[in-house]
């Protein structure tokens, strides 16, 4: 009797964590929709003098289609040229077990906007966009870290490297890019 009440205890325990792992920004389900979104990671940071570079993804289930919404994030005080992204846009992985894994994009002609920082008199580039997982990648992304990023944008490839942990400057908290996919997709199946 005590082994059931302690395996029981266990497992509700441990199904009270798997949750507890899965903390949404946004959550409904109706008749009509389900829509599940994580709250933003960010998976890549580059600061150089008056210059930042951010990448930030959110994982989201938009009626049964895992997504990963990308917003790139550019702050300077010279002048920043507009990032494009359209339907031939793709965001490619390569994994660090070696596998390439690509991401399609959903997105019609859309570019960075541009504001001014008064204060820190920093031109700021904000540009957002939405990708989907294919069936033949989305499993392997579960299995392992990711090395590199590339974003291909209309007009250019940008290559990021992705690290394991980032101890963010501009934001003030951790993250770990590498295995973004490995922790949280289980969240939006």
């Amino acid at each position: 009797m005590k082994l059931i009440v302690y395996l029981f205890s266990l497992f509700s325990i441990l199904s009270y964590s798997q949750k507890k792992d899965c903390e949404y920004f946004f959550e409904e389900k109706t008749d009509s929709t389900a829509i599940k979104v994580l709250p933003e990671k960010l998976v890549y940071e580059r600061v150089f003098g008056n210059s930042k570079d951010l990448v930030q993804f959110t994982l989201l289930n938009n009626n049964g289609v895992p997504t990963i919404g990308v917003q790139v994030l550019q702050k300077s005080s010279l002048f920043i040229p507009a990032l494009c992204l359209d339907s031939k846009s793709k965001i490619i992985f390569q994994l660090e077990n070696g596998k390439i894994v690509t991401l399609l994009s959903t997105n019609k002609e859309v570019c960075s906007s541009l504001g001014y920082d008064e204060i820190e008199k920093s031109n700021i580039r904000v540009l957002s966009g939405y990708f989907v997982f294919t069936r033949n990648n989305y499993d392997q992304l579960k299995k392992s870290p990711i090395s590199l990023m590339r974003i291909q944008f209309v007009g250019e490839n940008k290559d990021y490297s992705l690290k394991k942990e980032i101890n963010s400057e501009a934001l003030n908290t951790t993250h770990y890019p590498s295995t973004i996919f490995m922790e949280h997709l289980k969240c939006i199946e």
